[in-house]
């Protein structure tokens, strides 16, 4: 017997309307974002320019990459948003994975280039090549450029946690590994400022190091997100708090075939629950009923549940809880 819970349509509307709030939210502060490392890309490459840093020139160059993450997250955001239709029942939440799995890729190479570039300075500083000695422009860029790079990290996490959003949370580390970039900039150049000309290879070192960083934080970024693609489980702790919700739900006596993912922002879970066989359809209902309304309170409203009810073969066979693989059965 399969059984469907189906929402009132004024909750389906304020579920929406919450949903739309979200992406609207998450789209205004990667504008933010946007036109902050608009301006801010601009002024570092005046400043590599006017101050000879190539380092400050490269740094600029590395905030490009901020453009190209900043419209994939407002293109993805506008995607998602959509409600689902005929040829996309569960909606287009995955689009927010994608586009937060494509920022952890780009976080990928950007971490590659800053490694390989500084790796190949040092290398020239030891085999006698002069760095070039940059001017206080340059070191004041890199600084203003520290500054509002964490501040539009700790904006956009903000932001991120609250409308649990991937896509901003991966945002969110890109503006810091910008930042990361930025540190190793400005210790090259005030360096070579204030100790002479040969120190200014302390800023390739220091690059070098912060990409290693950088590499961590991408990385995690990927693999969560590129894993969430290939239809992963939720996380242990959730999907024990579902199986604690099933075992604890009056009525239920055993359930098998609990299968979780996440389609973008919400959760997803398909579960057999097995009831008294000789339950009417109208109680075998409500059963069903309220083990989808207490998923949703851990999981969320906009979450997917499909339950399915089937009769328990014989519920005196079973004298206490017992946990397989497979599922669970209790008395």
């Amino acid at each position: 017997m399969k059984v469907t819970n189906s929402a009132d349509s004024g909750i389906i509307s304020r579920s929406e309307e919450t949903e739309n709030t979200r992406y609207s939210q998450a789209i205004y502060v990667t504008k933010v974002a946007m036109a902050s490392n608009a301006l801010l890309t601009g002024f570092k490459f005046l400043a590599g320019i006017m101050g000879n840093s190539s380092a400050m020139i490269a740094d600029a160059a590395h905030s490009t990459s901020d453009f190209m993450t900043d419209i994939a997250v407002i293109a993805g955001l506008k995607v998602a948003r959509k409600p689902g239709d005929s040829t996309h029942n569960y909606g287009h939440g995955k689009i927010e994975t994608l586009a937060a799995a494509f920022i952890g890729l780009v976080l990928v190479a950007v971490a590659f280039g800053i490694f390989w570039g500084g790796l190949q300075k040092v290398i020239a500083f030891f085999q006698g090549e002069v760095l070039p000695a940059p001017g206080g422009i340059a070191l004041a860029a890199a600084v203003f450029s520290i500054v509002i790079k964490e501040w539009l990290y700790r904006y956009t996490i903000t932001y991120a946690r609250k409308l649990r959003s991937d896509a901003l949370t991966a945002n969110a580390w890109h503006h810091r590994s910008d930042a990361f970039s930025s540190i190793g900039t400005m210790v090259g150049i005030g360096s070579a400022i204030l100790l002479g000309g040969r120190w200014v290879v302390l800023d390739p070192i220091a690059a070098v190091i912060l990409s290693f960083f950088i590499f961590k934080v991408a990385f995690e970024i990927s693999y969560k997100n590129l894993n969430e693609l290939l239809e992963a489980s939720l996380d242990s702790e959730t999907y024990r708090n579902i199986e604690e919700i099933l075992i604890s739900t009056d009525g239920v006596l055993g359930f098998h075939e609990l299968k979780t993912r996440k389609i973008g922002n919400a959760m997803a879970a398909d579960v057999h629950i097995e009831v008294d066989r000789n339950l009417n359809i109208v109680d075998a209902h409500e059963i069903s009923t309220q083990v989808e309304d207490r998923l949703k309170e851990i999981c969320g409203k906009n979450g997917y549940f499909s339950i399915h009810v089937e009769p328990c073969s014989d519920p005196k066979d079973y004298s206490g809880y017992e946990r397989t693989n497979k599922g669970s059965r209790f008395s």
